[in-house]
């Protein structure tokens, strides 16, 4: 299947409030139209995980990422420059997305995709995209999607066809939390 027919796909099954299963510049994720707050409880019932344990967004560009957030630090800026690996930032005043996804701070996780494919489906959705690991809470997170548990797979809307038998080793992105104030926290490395 060529991989414009499968974003197509997989927007189109996001937009009727549906939840995918795709690649992205980490591992491959379960995702939904972060706006959508039905979706979003979804892939926590998926994922059988508390709805107090955030998941992340995936956006792609800058400009979008500030449509979700009142105010982004400057730091944030000379991070997403400098960054080679994949990195999530999680900023304060997060608005505009599913309640569920912001935490009780008002904070969300965010990352500015630069993999084309989640990239794409990104600007196609025109909305942030909820990524979070293809697997049940507490267990493994797949290396490669012959990994993802069937479990998982036969309760997705789509599953995309585009890197199922890709077996380079990626691993999740740096987490780094910025407060409004300066403070910058390192979650994950």
């Amino acid at each position: 299947m060529n991989c414009d027919i499968d974003i197509r796909n997989a927007v189109e099954a996001m937009r009727k409030g549906g939840v995918v299963l795709y690649p992205t510049d980490t591992v491959w994720g379960i995702g939904c139209d972060a706006t959508n707050e039905a979706a979003v409880r979804r892939v926590f019932e998926i994922k059988r995980r508390e709805d107090n344990r955030a998941m992340l967004c995936l956006v792609d560009s800058a400009d979008r990422l500030q449509r979700y957030f009142r105010r982004i630090p400057d730091v944030a800026w000379d991070l997403m420059d400098c960054a080679t690996e994949p990195l999530t930032l999680v900023l304060q005043g997060a608005s505009g997305v599913a309640p569920s996804l912001v935490a009780e701070d008002g904070s969300l996780g965010v990352r500015v995709t630069k993999d084309e494919f989640s990239r794409q489906m990104c600007f196609r959705l025109q909305r942030p995209i909820v990524s979070t690991s293809a697997n049940i809470s507490g267990e493994p997170t797949p290396a490669f999607f012959k990994e993802i548990n069937g479990e998982i797979v036969s309760q997705m809307d789509y599953v995309v066809q585009f890197r199922r038998g890709d077996t380079t080793r990626r691993k999740p992105s740096h987490i780094v939390k910025l407060d409004l104030d300066g403070a910058v926290t390192i979650i994950r490395r």
